[in-house]
């Protein structure tokens, strides 16, 4: 072989090796960028659920017994499904747009003051976090009136004890079946144009004997005056008992109730579906009572909170219906 030509072959086998080891190198730099991307992605994600918890804010002043508080929940992802709980109960939570939930705590009128933790769940979304958020409940003072009184006003006679137990147990099983859907829209409204006075929570001692505290607003109504619905839903309950005369209780959904009582007429029925304004009946004076006015409580997650404290949180409209 001639020098020329064994130089040539020499140059060629060098160029093949070269180009072969660069080859095999961009193979593994291949492999190794790939492992790399991996993990960065791997940091990236556990980044991002740290990053990305759930906003929780309030109203900003503490909570009273009967009181009803908001909870304003934001995420920077959208979400669909949003559980809370606190209060030793499932709380009522619904979407105000793609990113915000509202939650409803209810306070119920014998809540022991103290700090009380709401947790708050994206039930939907692995990236969002839990969130705890607290709810600070203040001392309240709720007054006490002392009457004398008809001894068979403060005690039903004993053949009055199984309906009452029988229209109580009624009443439990309607708090515990709740309609799962929000029936109201909008803000709520009073359901007379009538002052209320500061009767819910007032503790009554009837004749020596201390009662249950009153779960309910009095609206100093007349004989007469038609009861328009506070908003929204189904009533669920039309009919007379034995302490609260003829009763209208409507469900607006998410644990929400409304229950009116001592009405001289009632004009809906249990399963009719109905509307902010609809008329329900007539103030009256039936059932344990001494004169005419409208008897107005309401319940949500199983608390007695205060009518009024609804109509100041969810926003009463201006003009009464």
């Amino acid at each position: 072989m001639s020098p020329e030509v064994y130089f040539d072959w020499t140059a060629r086998a060098s160029r093949d090796s070269l180009v072969c080891m660069r080859s095999a190198c961009a193979r593994v730099a291949a492999s190794l960028a790939i492992v790399i991307t991996a993990a960065a992605f791997e940091r990236g994600a556990a980044a991002t659920t740290q990053t990305l918890p759930l906003t929780i804010t309030t109203g900003g002043r503490p909570a009273r017994p009967g009181d009803l508080a908001v909870l304003t929940v934001r995420a920077p992802l959208d979400i669909s499904s949003v559980s809370a709980r606190g209060f030793g109960h499932d709380l009522a939570a619904f979407p105000v747009d793609a990113r915000t939930w509202r939650v409803l705590v209810g306070i119920d009128l014998e809540t022991v003051p103290g700090s009380y933790p709401i947790e708050v769940t994206a039930t939907d979304h692995p990236v969002l976090r839990r969130a705890t958020h607290p709810v600070e409940v203040v001392p309240r003072q709720f007054r006490t009136r002392k009457l004398t009184v008809d001894p068979a006003f403060v005690n039903p006679p004993p053949e009055a004890l199984d309906r009452i137990a029988r229209e109580a147990a009624e009443l439990n099983d309607l708090w515990a079946h709740a309609i799962a859907t929000r029936l109201w829209t909008g803000a709520f409204v009073r359901p007379v144009p009538d002052e209320a006075n500061s009767a819910f929570g007032t503790r009554s001692i009837l004749n020596g004997e201390a009662r249950s505290p009153h779960s309910g607003a009095d609206f100093i109504s007349p004989a007469g005056r038609p009861i328009k619905a506070p908003n929204g839903g189904r009533v669920v309950l039309a009919g007379d008992r034995y302490y609260t005369g003829n009763t209208v209780i409507v469900d607006h959904g998410l644990t929400l109730f409304s229950v009116f009582a001592h009405l001289s007429e009632i004009d809906v029925k249990a399963g009719d579906t109905i509307a902010t304004g609809n008329v329900l009946g007539k103030v009256g004076a039936t059932g344990r009572v001494t004169g005419p006015h409208l008897h107005w409580s309401v319940r949500i997650n199983g608390a007695r909170i205060d009518p009024l404290s609804l109509l100041a949180v969810m926003g009463e409209a201006v003009e009464n219906r």
